[in-house]
């Protein structure tokens, strides 16, 4: 039996699948055309853009790092190109450490090497370029290029890099350059420097190129490069060059720099000298110093273990972190607010028995019997203890401070570098705020005694002390320290920036002034440093001070013979000259140097003899030593003399006072 077909049925659903899939169709295309439509027009602009992106690459030029000198033109921190081997992981064949070892057949590639290129490259996307190998020889550089072809992913690049010709020479002023780190990439991304710091990969550290960061980088280039389909370059289409840092002239003498750091010669210690009528800093030491050269292309770990674990901590900058008692060289101080205050006229006398007993304490004096009747000029002449004692306990410890504030003590001095330490300036909102248990936070009036001959809580930089006693010298007018003198502009070779003279007249009186600059003249003519003036062509100013490391019992004497040599006194002196109209002030510490007579003042007659009368002791002159290395250039060497030191002085058995050492 066979099936009669509905014709017209089939037809009818025959056109309904065309017309289904003719709505399918044109929908379709319908939507191709719209899609086409939005790509074409409505994103237009934003596609282009990117189809640009793929056909070319946008390189930054990294620009040339500015240099740094000294006052009178002497290169401190310059650049010089060498040839760095370099692997970008995204384009190696083979197994990096397979790479590494090939290559280590033809280059000299270390431990050190290597430790870095893997830290290196944990830190890097894939598609960076990574340092392995810097500064290579011209031969490593020839067997290398012999042998090119074996290494896709490997090239040779010529690099800048930074160098300090002279070493660890004045290296806390100057800083040094490291590669970037995490917080400083979130720090750039996250300011108007992004675009400027794109393709750098080393920053300021420390010192002068830390804070003078923004002036010694440069503006970035651009080169705009086409690329085949591969990436790789085809033609450069446009490029703007990069423009290289501006010079940061500092304000310090190098051949005084060198002057004072050889004759600390291996002893510990800090020494800040500043004109005190332009705040100009003409040497700031801080010893022992370190190479900077050392950081530039990321320090190795035996060196850093070395000094970051050493006992002298040569990366701690003394000058300018390092807080000390004052000492002795804090009574002329004392004085001046005595006088200021009313609470002591210059005739006023007290007789020195040798001690001052303060309930049932006994603070002695550094000379038994003691000085007799005391005034305040043979107070600082003959730096009697006893005579700082009484005065403090009269005043008190917060008219102390607030005559001190003003002094620059116990506040950062507004130094153009970053990291000062503020010191302490003790008072009785200080302790009630520094400590946590009740009992730590009263203030006791026996701790005030101490506070007078610049012992107990005080405890300052040498630039502080170095400031106050440039405020001294220059008959209370206060002029803000600085390092650098100007920044010079490295197109139009003219100052783009000059430190302008920032002054406070302190309201001091004339005639107080005079007293302690009377007394501080007599010291050096008479009194503890007497010894290291003797044929001074000019009249100087100064003050010894010795300051103690740790406290003796009452009634047991400090012998330093007796005790090791990192528990000795410290050694200090502040002086300006010339006496009547100066042109340098200083302060200094020697660490565990003993008396401030005998291990400091010698050194600051050399720089006064520096500054003052031209004198480079010897005479006979001879190159500044530099350091240098094969693969490093040095700069040019500048004509300086040899300065022979003899060694420390063995301090003797003197009797010390409980709370301060005899600063004689």
């Amino acid at each position: 039996m066979s099936l009669i077909r509905n014709v017209e049925f089939d037809i009818r659903r025959f056109r309904g699948r065309v017309l289904v899939a003719s709505a399918l169709v044109a929908g379709a295309f319908i939507v191709l055309i719209l899609r086409l439509g939005y790509l074409q027009v409505w994103r237009y602009d934003d596609l282009s853009e990117q189809a640009e992106r793929n056909r070319t690459a946008v390189l930054p030029v990294v620009p040339i790092r500015g240099m740094i000198t000294d006052r009178n033109g002497v290169v401190l921190a310059t650049n010089y190109s060498a040839f760095t081997l370099e692997i970008t992981p995204s384009k190696l064949e083979a197994p990096i450490e397979q790479v590494l070892d090939e290559l280590s057949k033809l280059i000299n590639i270390g431990p050190r090497e290597r430790r870095r290129f893997k830290k290196l490259r944990e830190e890097s996307k894939s598609i960076d370029s990574i340092p392995l190998a810097t500064r290579l020889s011209d031969v490593e550089v020839a067997r290398f290029a012999a042998h090119r072809y074996r290494f896709p992913g490997v090239d040779i690049r010529a690099r800048l890099f930074r160098n300090y010709p002279y070493g660890d020479l004045a290296s806390h002023v100057l800083g040094y350059i490291g590669r970037i780190n995490q917080a400083e990439k979130e720090r750039i991304a996250d300011s108007e420097d992004e675009a400027n710091y794109r393709g750098t990969e080393y920053i300021g550290k420390l010192g002068i190129e830390q804070s003078f960061e923004k002036e010694l980088h440069g503006i970035t280039g651009v080169q705009e490069l086409e690329t085949s389909a591969g990436g790789r370059p085809v033609r450069m289409l446009k490029s703007s060059p990069s423009l290289p840092g501006n010079t940061v002239v500092l304000s310090i003498d190098i051949r005084l720099q060198k002057l004072v750091e050889d004759l600390y010669g291996d002893r510990r210690g800090a020494l800040v000298a500043l004109n005190p009528k332009t705040g100009e800093i003409l040497a700031f030491v801080s010893k022992p110093t370190f190479d900077p050269n050392l950081f530039v292309d990321g320090i190795d770990f035996d060196n850093w273990k070395m000094l970051n674990e050493s006992i002298d901590k040569p990366l701690l900058n003394r000058a300018l972190k390092g807080t000390y008692p004052p000492g002795s060289t804090y009574k002329p101080f004392m004085s001046l607010i005595a006088l200021e205050s009313g609470k002591r006229t210059p005739s006023q006398t007290i007789a020195d028995p040798g001690f001052f007993m303060f309930g049932n304490h006994r603070f002695r004096d550094d000379k038994e019997g003691g000085h007799g009747m005391v005034d305040m000029k043979k107070s600082i002449v003959e730096s009697c203890d006893t005579y700082y004692y009484l005065l403090a306990r009269d005043m008190g410890v917060d008219l102390i401070h607030d005559y001190m504030v003003p002094l620059g003590f116990g506040g950062p001095t507004g130094i153009d570098i970053q990291g000062e330490a503020k010191g302490v300036l003790p008072s009785t909102d200080w302790k009630r705020t520094t400590y946590r248990k009740p009992e730590q936070q009263r203030w006791y009036s026996g701790e005030t005694i101490s506070l007078g001959i610049g012992q107990g809580y005080n405890n300052f930089t040498m630039l502080q002390l170095a400031h106050a006693t440039a405020i001294l010298a220059n008959w209370g007018m206060k002029v803000r320290p600085h390092l650098v003198k100007s920044v010079i502009d490295i197109e139009s070779k003219q100052p783009a920036y000059e430190v302008k003279v920032q002054t406070e007249k302190l309201p001091y009186k004339r005639e107080n002034l005079e007293v302690i600059h009377d007394a501080m003249v007599s010291v050096n003519l008479v009194g503890t440093s007497a010894s290291s003036f003797v044929g001074a062509p000019y009249v100087s100013a100064g003050k010894t001070g010795t300051a103690q490391v740790f406290t003796v019992k009452q009634n047991e004497k400090y012998i330093a013979s007796q005790v090791s040599e990192r528990l000795r006194d410290h050694a200090l002196y502040i002086a300006f000259a010339p006496a009547d109209d100066p042109d340098v002030a200083l302060a200094m510490v020697v660490e565990n140097g003993g008396f401030g007579a005998q291990s400091a003042a010698p050194i600051a007659r050399r720089v006064i003899d520096f500054v003052v009368s031209g004198v480079y002791p010897p005479p006979s002159d001879i190159a500044l030593v530099q350091k240098s290395q094969a693969t490093r250039p040095t700069g040019k060497p500048i004509p300086v003399s040899e300065v022979p030191w003899p060694p420390p002085p063995t301090a003797s058995a003197t009797p010390q006072s409980d709370a301060a050492a005899s600063d004689k």
